[in-house]
């Protein structure tokens, strides 16, 4: 850690008061911290005595202008190798998986691009409430890391989970963030090309064919990838997600304008199709709006089929050289999964149920089996983000030539 620059954001909270020794044990790790105090923060601790401890100035105002002047929130947000929120609140926490940028804190968060490390803090009921571990489920999926809570007795007197993790603890998991990314530049150097989402075919100009991906899956693998060091090229169809930190994200809408944004981005090292991209489109695309007429029958939806992106992909000039597709499946899933490993020319298939009980299609975790030529490799249920930093691992070992029987032809 020497060396090393700490944003430190301190939220409201009786806990507040271990931030206080968590920069002291910070400093004698050989790392500066700067710190944000928000305005609950300071009803527990002192801008004064957060300052005596960090050796520095205490930044707690969005609208100060000699802060501005001297150092803008996007700066400040940026300057740091790594932000630590402690303690995190239930707030706090919402207002991040949310994307509300209401006060400094919230602002430099949604504003940076480094690595945000959460230690949560909150009464028992409040972590466990639905909407906290909905918030706790998003975040981990944008990339964020966390440290506890800790299972204790708490300042109003329940128990049970939700204290903040003892300074020391955040502090070695500061210490492992540090090592992770020393390690995690895995792919430096290499251009990794992604599609995700679904695909909307127009039927006219205000109604069309789709499906339900969330692209959530392959927007993990795109800030997996970006963090561990390579160059991302994310091809996105129609989806509600912002885009990944440090990744340049193409938007498209139908499989066809797909294709060609993935042609023009070739070529790449590897190429990871996790987009569900429609198999057919209208043959017969009205230009106006199709109406409908009383008494008469709708009219006869024709469809043509559509590029198979993994397929021309595979079997193209500019082959990555390690081709990743996606099955979604609902039935036989490794059999159908590896018999389209073979006929698509993929070097790996990830295949998923995606059958409506598993709630896979827009959710957050996911149970994967990864098919290469050495057979099956069944994965537990794991977050989306799990899923990502596993692939992006296997993916580093084949570009390293450590995996290379997995590829066709070897």
């Amino acid at each position: 850690m020497q060396g090393k620059r700490i944003m430190l954001i301190v939220g409201g909270g009786i806990a507040a008061y271990k931030a206080l020794e968590l920069v002291r044990l910070i400093r004698g790790a050989g790392a500066s911290v700067r710190a944000i105090l928000t305005r609950a923060g300071a009803e527990f601790v002192t801008p004064l005595s957060l300052s005596s401890l960090t050796g520095d100035k205490v930044y707690t105002d969005l609208f100060s202008l000699t802060d501005e002047a001297e150092m803008g929130h996007i700066e400040l947000s940026r300057d740091a190798d790594l932000l630590v929120v402690a303690p995190a609140t239930a707030n706090l926490m919402a207002k991040m998986a949310s994307g509300i940028a209401d006060d400094l804190a919230t602002t430099a968060l949604l504003a940076t691009d480094k690595p945000v490390l959460c230690a949560p803090a909150m009464n028992v009921r409040m972590w466990q409430h639905a909407a906290t571990q909905r918030n706790l489920a998003t975040l981990k999926a944008d990339g964020v890391s966390f440290v506890g809570p800790d299972e204790g007795e708490m300042a109003c007197g329940e128990y049970g989970p939700g204290r903040l993790a003892e300074p020391a603890a955040i502090l070695e998991a500061i210490r492992e963030q540090f090592a992770s990314a020393s390690k995690t530049r895995s792919l430096a150097g290499k251009r990794v090309l992604i599609t995700a989402g679904p695909t909307h075919e127009p039927i006219d100009p205000v109604r069309y064919i789709a499906n339900r991906s969330s692209g959530k899956q392959g927007y993990a693998i795109a800030a997996a990838a970006a963090a561990a060091g390579a160059e991302v090229v994310l091809v996105a169809g129609p989806v509600a997600l912002p885009d990944p930190a440090g990744v340049v994200t193409i938007h498209v809408e139908s499989a066809r304008e797909m294709l060609a944004a993935v042609e023009e981005a070739l070529p790449a090292d590897a190429g990871i199709f996790t987009a569900a991209v429609a198999d057919w489109r209208p043959d017969n695309e009205g230009t106006q709006k199709i109406k409908k007429e009383k008494g008469k029958r709708p009219p006869d939806l024709a469809l043509a089929e559509n590029p198979d992106i993994l397929a021309t992909v595979a079997a193209g000039k500019n082959r990555p050289g390690l081709v990743v597709g996606f099955a979604a499946e609902t039935e036989k899933v490794v059999e159908h999964a590896t018999a389209k490993r073979t006929r698509k020319k993929a070097d790996w298939i990830v295949a998923n149920d995606v059958s409506p009980a598993t709630g896979v299609m827009g959710g957050d975790r996911n149970t994967v089996h990864l098919i290469t030529a050495d057979g099956v490799d069944n994965w537990p249920t794991l977050s989306k983000a799990e899923v990502a930093q596993r692939l992006v691992e296997r993916l580093a070992d084949a570009l390293a030539g450590k995996s290379e029987k997995n590829r066709i032809g070897a």
